[in-house]
């Protein structure tokens, strides 16, 4: 068994209501029915065969969102194939690091990108360069075209065994702390978080989800869609460039979506917009949301304008397990400022820093295991180690358990900040923070200081033509806070740097404004 029998169990199905039926969508219109999308994953499986993919070889994805992107994922999979899925938004250094690092032998590109690809041909291991055109663009001499992958024969590959603890996937992560490492997903890991998923939420073939980040991204594919596709739903896909809130929101109400995942900073683009009573979204059943916490203004607006829309707050991380716990709509009220439970079939645990179990109530590194956690990092056995220990996952954040259980993230390990003999945990202030009617975006950061050691900077994004001052913000954090969790310095930016899902960079920050 492999991913890719997901789809061929429902694309063979007799009753042509099902195999018949759309798998995925482009936000324009353009579909691939479950039997289609077989078809054509197969085509594409026997071409690369034919160009020399093998078991075990890297295949690298460089594409915005599209139909295709989920026929070369599939493609990949049946054939025993590494499936190497790669931000559009790296720059040409950044791309040799990660090809040189994944070995990949075949790259799909758009063509949008190959002014990127072409300096780099030389420098990477790169045997075949697949290019996929879009609207006017030109296939470069150096590349084929995608239409080759359409040649081959659309019956069942001819592969040697696939297990399922094959990698299937190298997903690179985000990099908010530096140089990204590619954690490696198996056929098995894919499998148990798509039925976790299923398990937790109840997902069924009259489910139509709209995936709203890109591909390359666990948020993307491996949150929501996949588990949608394996019950037989359909899946709805945004284009990658040019986000808008209100494009979104049309295309939720005009194809009936039930589902949706939306990284916080697109919940503050709804909440923020003029006309926001004109969108109804009566089939919406439920908001899925992670990356960063959601401020808990947030939800009191969703359920003033939406009370009939669930929002599940989720946490975890590419590799120990995306969605490793969630937050019922529920507990929201009561709860809000939580992530809530852990997922079915996960554990998670709050550990000192020599590993020992905290109680309830102490903040400490939050620890996660469960058969969706990755198997490691591709070619860093010392980074794989320092991570992973007895089948825990070590994530790098900080979080504590109520006495109900319920778990609440206080920011990165590496973030946190040690003030005057006190931790500080910005989530916290950043949360009091979003509370203030002219801050439209803040994070918070520490920052050297030679009496306390660090110090609080907030660094933040003011609402359009409003006024706010750096006095004003002490002021509003010493109503709230602790007098020694105020910011000392307060910095107005235009924007926030965030990676491609959301997070927010602030190794960068602490960059820029001389943190180290």
């Amino acid at each position: 068994m492999h991913v890719g029998w997901m789809i061929k169990n429902i694309a063979e199905d007799p009753d042509p209501l099902v195999s018949g039926k759309t798998a995925v969508q482009e936000e324009a219109g353009r579909a691939w029915t479950f039997k289609e999308l077989h078809a054509i994953s197969n085509a594409y499986a026997n071409k690369l065969t034919q160009l020399g993919v093998r078991k075990g070889d890297r295949v690298g994805i460089l594409l915005y969102n599209c139909l295709e992107y989920f026929g070369l994922y599939f493609a990949a999979a049946k054939i025993g194939a590494i499936a190497v899925r790669l931000n559009f938004r790296l720059s040409s250094p950044e791309l040799v690091y990660c090809l040189n690092d994944s070995g990949t032998k075949i790259l799909c590109f758009h063509a949008g990108l190959a002014g990127r690809i072409e300096p780099i041909q030389h420098e990477v291991p790169v045997e075949q360069f697949i290019c996929l055109q879009e609207e006017a663009s030109v296939v470069p001499g150096w590349a084929q075209p995608f239409s080759v992958l359409g040649e081959g024969q659309q019956e069942d590959p001819a592969v040697s065994s696939i297990h399922l603890n094959d990698p299937v996937m190298l997903m690179y992560t985000s990099g908010t702390t530096g140089r990204p490492k590619g954690a490696i997903w198996t056929h098995n890991t894919t499998f148990w978080f798509s039925a976790i998923q299923a398990l937790k939420w109840g997902f069924q073939a009259r489910e139509t989800a709209m995936t709203t980040g890109p591909l390359y991204h666990v948020g993307a594919m491996e949150d929501i869609a996949l588990p949608v596709l394996m019950r037989g739903g359909t899946v709805i896909i945004t284009k990658s460039k040019n986000f808008e809130i209100q494009r979104v929101l049309s295309v939720m109400e005009k194809e009936k979506v039930t589902c949706c995942f939306l990284f916080p900073f697109m919940i503050y683009d709804m909440l923020h917009l003029p006309d926001l009573a004109q969108y109804r979204l009566e089939t919406l059943k439920t908001i899925y949301t992670g990356g960063d916490p959601l401020m808990p203004w947030a939800l009191e607006s969703i359920r003033a304008h939406f009370p009939h829309i669930g929002v599940v707050q989720v946490y975890g991380l590419t590799e120990g397990q995306p969605i490793a716990a969630s937050l019922d709509p529920q507990d929201a009220a009561g709860k809000g400022s939580t992530v809530g439970k852990p997922m079915p079939l996960t554990a998670i645990q709050i550990a000192d820093d020599a590993g020992n179990p905290l109680p309830a109530g102490e903040v400490g590194e939050i620890l996660i295991k469960s058969p969706a956690v990755s198997e490691g990092y591709w070619k860093k056995p010392e980074a794989t180690m320092e991570t992973f220990a007895d089948g825990w996952c070590k994530t790098g954040d900080l979080g504590f358990f109520d006495s109900e259980g319920f778990l609440t993230i206080a920011g990165r390990k590496k973030d946190m900040i040690r003030s005057g003999g006190e931790n500080i945990y910005p989530a916290e202030i950043e949360d009091v923070l979003y509370r203030h009617e002219a801050v439209k975006e803040v994070t918070v950061i520490g920052i050297p200081d030679p009496k306390y050691m660090e110090t609080v900077c907030a660094i933040i994004v003011k609402k359009d033509g409003a006024r706010l001052t750096e006095k004003e913000v002490a002021e509003f954090c010493k109503r709230h806070l602790a007098s020694y969790k105020k910011p000392r310095k307060v910095i107005f930016v235009k924007e926030i740097p965030r990676t491609p899902s959301g997070k927010v960079q602030k190794f960068k920050l602490r960059e820029q404004f001389g943190a180290g």
